[in-house]
């Protein structure tokens, strides 16, 4: 199964005509609610399903202020960025499509770099991109190395200044994510106790190789942490055998509270939003069922961005696309 893939106009037009110049009918997915989840600790309601901009260079500037606006008017309030994708111009097409909505939503952003000092530049840039005065859940991004995690902690290391911009209320939440190593997740959570939240790989090939959902998740429920999925149809990879929407029903059927999406599309932003309408929890058989027939495929070839314990060589996935 590939995901759909439509053509639009310039997002300049109204959402109306850019979905008719897509080929969707605004009949095909009305607006209304998408089911939403607490976010942990943090209080906050999510939708289940989210709208990242990791893809945007993908498709250029007009199709992505398109899809995000057409997230939103779904019902979509949870949207996922980092400083990262697309040399910061992701963050200002948030600003672009949802700067007359700031209130009503949940803007995520990301700092990929540990020391201090370009923490708090990479912040500055965030807010002056975003055309915001704070930052929702302010994140560090792709942590994947052990080096990483001591320098974060470290004496200039950049989890002083995100406690410090949570507390000047330059973002209201703090949290971390990566997709390379379990360890390296759980490390992070050792060395802090007041992370609000994380940004974890979960799809159903994951629990046959190098866990994030047997190692890390049941951690991160015990400390009542906002707990956010990525990659959960392994980037697509998993769709040649397993369905859209049986991938993100057992992420969701897992104890997590939003899963990031990685829509370039108008009917791929509403593919989610039906999904996410229709979800049923799924029992233990379901979710075995699913699990057996992904874990077929399991492994570094698979979740390439995974460390590779098959050979001395590590395959190294560092280049923050996100699910």
């Amino acid at each position: 199964m590939r995901r759909r893939t439509f053509f639009q106009t310039t997002a300049l037009q109204t959402t109306a005509a850019a979905s008719m110049a897509a080929g969707v009918s605004q009949a095909a997915t009305a607006v209304g609610d998408v089911p939403k989840r607490v976010f942990g600790k943090t209080g906050e309601k999510l939708t289940i399903v989210g709208q990242a901009s990791g893809r945007f260079p993908m498709i250029g500037w007009d199709e992505a202020v398109a899809v995000t606006r057409r997230a939103y008017e779904l019902g979509i309030n949870y949207f996922d960025c980092a400083r990262l994708y697309w040399n910061g111009r992701s963050e200002e097409v948030y600003a672009a499509a949802l700067g007359d909505v700031r209130k009503k939503v949940f803007v995520t952003t990301k700092c990929h770099i540990y020391d201090k000092a370009s923490a708090e530049k990479s912040l500055e840039a965030s807010l002056k991109a975003l055309k915001t005065d704070y930052i929702d859940l302010w994140q560090v991004h792709q942590v994947g190395e052990m080096k990483e995690v001591e320098q974060i902690f470290g004496p200039n290391g950049s989890l002083e200044v995100f406690v410090k911009a949570r507390k000047e209320g330059k973002c209201r939440f703090i949290g971390f994510t990566g997709h390379r190593d379990p360890e390296v997740h759980l490390a992070l959570l050792k060395g802090f106790a007041d992370w609000d939240t994380i940004l974890m790989p979960l799809n159903p090939a994951d629990p046959a190789y190098l866990s994030f959902e047997k190692m890390v998740l049941p951690k991160a429920v015990e400390r009542g942490m906002g707990i956010q999925a990525m990659k959960t149809t392994a980037n697509s990879r998993l769709l040649h055998s397993i369905t859209l929407r049986d991938c993100l029903s057992y992420v969701l059927s897992l104890p997590v509270h939003a899963i990031t999406l990685g829509a370039t599309t108008i009917g791929q932003i509403e593919d989610d939003v039906r999904i996410a309408r229709s979800f049923k929890q799924l029992d233990e058989t379901q979710l075995a069922a699913i699990r057996t027939r992904a874990a077929r495929f399991k492994g570094p070839d698979l979740e390439n961005w995974k460390r590779n314990t098959e050979r001395a060589e590590a395959h190294i996935y560092r280049d923050g696309v996100p699910a």
